[in-house]
């Protein structure tokens, strides 16, 4: 491989990931909201979230098997072939910058998951407190209204 080649990986990678990264970073706005959403038990725009979620996570994939052969080209060659070209550093600042943005991601998607969880523990809880208040009501009802075998017998001896 010349170095022109190594060079045109290079640029075709860098641009996959400026695409990747602003896509993520689409991506990152979403989960926040998501994360709001999911704190404040909103749950209609946690529902329109995921939709633009979806979207988003469609077209990450659809860019993805470009620059795997990229990926892999790249990674075939030595370190000194790659160190030596211009666009280096700058590929790898966007790759890193790529992988913190996908942390953040995660780490926005643990917090919505951990309020959801959440939410379903309080929805149990007050499904659980609703039970036994109703068990508690048909209680009193037993003891307030008079069984119609009592009446009956009244009305025999009287």
């Amino acid at each position: 491989m010349t170095r022109q080649d190594v060079a045109d990986a290079l640029a075709q990678y860098r641009a996959g990931l400026q695409t990747g990264i602003e896509l993520l970073r689409q991506l990152q706005n979403v989960a926040d909201r998501q994360r709001e959403g999911s704190e404040s038990r909103d749950f209609k725009q946690l529902a329109a979230e995921a939709d633009t979620r979806n979207r988003l996570t469609h077209l990450l994939v659809a860019i993805e098997p470009g620059l795997r052969d990229v990926r892999a080209f790249l990674a075939s060659q030595s370190d000194e072939a790659l160190v030596d070209q211009p666009d280096y550093p700058e590929v790898m600042s966007l790759r890193q910058a790529a992988a913190d943005l996908v942390a953040a991601i995660l780490k926005s998607d643990g917090a919505s998951m951990r309020a959801l969880a959440d939410a379903e523990l309080a929805h149990r809880a007050a499904r659980a407190n609703l039970e036994c208040g109703e068990a508690t009501l048909a209680a009193y009802r037993r003891v307030l209204t008079p069984p119609v075998a009592s009446a009956s017998l009244l009305n025999v001896r009287g």
